[in-house]
């Protein structure tokens, strides 16, 4: 530490960053206009020093932009140049050369000065409806072939110089997206956030100056490093691997996408190689991150510390250019998060050897279930979109049960969409929304169970489904003898039919009275299923999320069918039995 630096100053310091990026946070989610921002959280918050370092990020929001804020900073001086930032800048970015994501996700930001000299960067991205092209709601699917066909793209442009809008550039946003009230209004309040957030610095500065701050911030960062260094230092030396997959990319039918990890443990260094990975496809499953190798980094070493660029100096990342985890532009990547959380799990899979009573089973592995409608109001006769993801199962763990209905490692805090919210806005009705009976993997501690959400549309529109990539060539695996957990998929019925069709593609026009089912996967179990305490499965059953038959069939649970009643005799054979 610092002669300068008390330990009270730092602790105030290292508390104050986090609070500036979580109070962005509230500012951006009251005064958005979408409900992908102030419903579901899909953006970040983040304060980053001119070289790209990563100093502070909300809590909650979207754990995988953790990745992706530092390359834009950098990339912005190299195309402007050292001195190409002034107070009152505004840029805009979403281009996928530089932190390859699909276009929705737009990033403003802003430079912070302190007398005369550059100390940050005040940075928000968030999910934004529509950006023109295919992008309306999460991307385009796997019909985009190129960057193009998606959307608007946006490499660097200063919308706002000095204070001055940028009046051409505004009106080329505004007339080629579908609902330029909300985007440009995100766009406002992302603004307001970063500006938020540089008032709150003038005032740390201020206060306690810049020496002060930063020899701060380097006390911060090293003690962060430290206490990951930590934690890899109780798994013993070696190398782990651990292979899964995406059924397929949505155009490469039946071919599936290879998601491959290779972690290397030497005394507190890691390292995560993803070069067994896919190449780069011809559908948007592409991205250009190393979120799903951070990710799983930090939630194996430090998973409630806040987070900053020392949280991954112990940490090499491996992935070749060219690769899916590392594809070149223009390679598309509409839906650029489809993979990662896989990526995620299959690292974590890969150190279940090492950290046995740490790592849990896999989860349901995908984003979630997007629900995702859109049309005209007949009231307003504006257009309308309804936005929601719907959370799924995460594996058991060493000693609990997973969680249900909750959305991939990769989401942070992300939740769906409340159901009053969506009826009050827009012609639908959720007509239930329920977890899915049997959904979750058998264990000794069971896999979460993943949901089921009904929902019927009132007018004629166009319903995008994107059928999940993970299916059933590798569910939420089981760990210790647990056994998987369901996979999920779209069902839709129209008016005149009688039953409910498996939906194959991602785009349908559809008339009104139009039902989709939306079902997510379960979590994978952790340990014998024979193992698991009988009156445990009884609940479940009691509850309707475990079937009799289930009960029986997986757990050697006898219950009878009317009574629900525990016949431990009857259980106690049965399990003998099945132990044989």
């Amino acid at each position: 530490m610092s002669d300068n630096l008390d330990p009270v100053t730092l602790e105030v310091i290292r508390n104050a960053f986090p609070a500036i990026a979580n109070e962005m946070a509230a500012d951006l989610q009251r005064t958005s206009y979408n409900m992908m921002i102030y419903e579901v959280r899909d953006f970040c918050t983040a304060i980053v020093k001119p070289d790209g370092e990563l100093v502070s990020q909300n809590v909650g929001g979207v754990s995988h932009f953790v990745a992706d804020l530092g390359v834009i900073i950098t990339d912005g001086f190299e195309k402007t140049g050292d001195q190409g930032f002034s107070p009152e800048d505004v840029i805009i970015t979403n281009h996928q050369k530089v932190a390859g994501q699909h276009l929705n996700n737009i990033v403003i930001y802003m430079p912070f000065f302190f007398k005369g000299e550059l100390m940050f960067f005040t940075m928000v991205r968030a999910h934004w409806i529509d950006v023109g092209g295919m992008s309306t709601g999460f991307g385009g699917g796997a019909g985009v072939t190129d960057p193009w066909m998606e959307g608007l793209q946006l490499d660097q442009l200063k919308i706002y110089e000095r204070g001055v809008r940028n009046e051409t550039l505004y009106k080329i946003i505004r007339d080629n997206i579908r609902f330029p009230e909300s985007s440009l209004g995100d766009m406002r309040s992302q603004m307001a956030a970063c500006r938020l957030a540089t008032r709150r610095l003038e005032e740390l500065f201020e206060k306690f100056g810049s020496d002060t701050i930063h020899s701060a911030l380097d006390q911060v960062f090293d003690e962060t490093e430290q206490k990951c260094r930590n934690v890899v230092l109780q798994i013993p030396d070696g190398v782990y691997e651990a292979e899964s997959c995406l059924n397929d990319d949505g155009v490469q039918i039946g071919e599936p996408v290879r998601v491959h990890a290779k972690v290397t443990v030497k005394g507190s260094d890691m390292e995560i190689d993803l070069s067994g990975c896919s190449d780069e496809r011809k559908s948007g499953v592409n991205s250009r991150t190393y979120a799903g190798a951070r990710v799983a980094y930090k939630a194996l070493t430090a998973p409630t510390e806040p987070v900053n660029e020392g949280s991954f100096r112990a940490l090499s990342v491996v992935i070749p250019e060219g690769n899916i985890m590392m594809a070149r532009y223009p390679a598309p990547m509409g839906m650029w998060s489809m993979v990662v959380p896989t990526v995620v799990d299959t690292i974590v899979k890969a150190l279940a050897p090492g950290m046995k009573d740490n790592v849990p089973a896999g989860h349901f592995g995908i984003l979630g279930g997007p629900v995702v409608f859109t049309g005209t109001h007949p009231k307003t006769k504006r257009r309308f979109i309804v936005q929601s993801i719907e959370g799924g199962g995460w594996g058991g763990r060493p000693f609990e049960d997973g969680e249900s209905a909750t959305v991939s490692v990769c989401q942070g805090d992300v939740r769906n969409a409340t159901i009053e919210g969506i009826e009050l806005k827009c012609p639908v009705m959720i007509e239930s929304r329920r977890l899915r009976a049997d959904s979750g993997g058998p264990g000794k501690y069971r896999g979460g169970f993943g949901m089921e959400t009904t929902v019927r549309n009132f007018v004629e529109g166009d319903w995008i489904c994107e059928p999940p990539k993970r299916g059933d060539k590798c569910p939420a695996w089981g760990l210790w003898g647990g056994k998987a957990g369901a996979i999920g998929g779209y069902h839709m019925r129209q008016p005149g039919e009688s039953d409910f069709t498996l939906v194959e593609t991602a785009r349908h026009t559809v008339p009104e009275e139009t039902q989709v089912i939306v079902r997510t996967g379960g979590g994978g179990g952790w340990g014998d299923p024979l193992e698991r305490e009988a009156e445990l499965v009884r609940s479940d059953v009691t509850q309707g999320l475990v079937s009799v038959a289930g009960a029986r069939e997986h757990y050697g649970v006898v219950i009878g069918a009317k009574s629900l009643e525990l016949d431990a005799d009857a259980t106690e054979t049965l399990r003998a039995e099945m132990k044989k």
